[in-house]
């Protein structure tokens, strides 16, 4: 019953998260190496092919966030079996991030990512070896032989900034608090844990920097002409305060 249910339920408001990340180590996010020539770096990172500008993926920052907030609350909380369309996730995660069922137990994301592009690519462009980026040496030891495997992978350096934009939609009968809480929470969870591949070895840890949140209701602003945004942040501003110095 929960799928038609979500299909009665009304849009109240959209909540826009606006933001600043910033690399305190290099981050590696995988791109292709489809144009990979002898003495290239072996592992690029993901550009975007129009600007050739390294870009955090919104689907990486999702996933991430996610995976960290549901090994905090012990997600899946609840599981239930549908014998025509597998099994389905209920709880805190799932009200925000979603579930992938189908069927009648399909809830859909609350939380909209969008890809993070590059703030300061002008003095990157200006400090790195390659375009934007910079290109770390590891070697492999092998355990018998002693043998060294070296190999360079391509990152983003400390001190890349991207800007950070999300967008919680609020439906009827739900706690806003609670959403954007979660959210808030999924944030500091990814400051004291890292972003994109090699984490363990120092890659990807950045610090997470909300600068506004604006309240956009549905009568107040997507149909009266004149309707705006309204600032939001202070209502959060303890919690927010906590990602900031965490």
């Amino acid at each position: 019953m929960r799928h038609f249910m979500e299909q009665r339920k009304k849009l109240l408001k959209k909540i826009e998260i606006t933001g600043c990340i910033t690399l305190k180590t290099g981050l590696h996010i995988g791109g292709t190496n489809s144009a990979m020539n002898i003495g290239c770096i072996d592992k690029s990172v993901i550009r975007n092919p129009l600007t050739n500008q390294p870009f955090i993926p919104g689907s990486s920052l999702k996933g991430k966030m996610r995976s960290l907030f549901e090994v905090a609350i012990g997600a899946p909380l609840k599981r239930t079996a549908n014998l025509d369309n597998g099994p389905a996730q209920e709880g805190p995660s799932a009200d925000l991030y979603g579930n992938a069922a189908g069927g009648k137990s399909q809830i859909p994301s609350r939380l909209i990512v969008r890809d993070c592009n590059l703030i300061n690519a002008e003095e990157l462009l200006q400090k790195t070896e390659v375009p934007y980026t910079e290109g770390k040496t590891e070697v492999t030891i092998d355990r018998i032989t002693s043998a060294a495997n070296p190999r360079q992978i391509e990152r983003v350096p400390a001190g890349a900034k991207f800007e950070l934009n999300m967008i919680i939609n609020i439906w009827e009968h739900e706690n806003q608090d609670t959403l954007v809480g979660n959210m808030l929470e999924s944030l500091q969870l990814l400051k004291d844990d890292y972003l994109g591949g090699s984490g363990s070895r120092g890659y990807g840890h950045l610090n997470i920097e909300i600068t506004d949140m604006l309240e956009k209701t549905v009568a107040g602003f997507y149909e009266i002409p004149d309707g705006k945004a309204i600032s939001i942040l202070g209502k959060y501003a303890d919690a927010i305060k906590k990602l900031h110095d965490a």
